[in-house]
């Protein structure tokens, strides 16, 4: 998959092409992503503005896109829905 990757603060966000897609866990599911939006949040951590932010981060948490796989235990999705994933507060 690619990512926007911040490496550290001051420093370009850079495309990672390669990224690996991790398998879902039983109650997960992979989406591919359609549009990812950045919160101020995001955006306070990538201007050093929030301390101690975790290396290789990928900002963007606010998603619609399709649901991709399932994990087992998942019942009520189904592959090609379309799904969105809100502020995670």
């Amino acid at each position: 998959m690619r990512a926007m990757v911040l490496d550290g603060v001051g420093r370009p966000l850079r495309l990672d092409r390669a990224r690996p897609v991790a398998d879902p866990g039983p109650h997960e599911i992979v989406i591919r992503v359609h549009a990812c939006g950045v919160c101020r949040t995001d955006l306070h951590v990538v201007d050093g503005e929030l301390a101690d932010p975790k290396p290789a981060l990928i900002p963007g948490h606010e998603i619609v896109g399709t649901i991709e796989r399932l994990g087992k235990e998942v019942k009520v999705l189904e592959v090609g829905m379309r799904v969105g994933v809100p502020w995670l507060g």
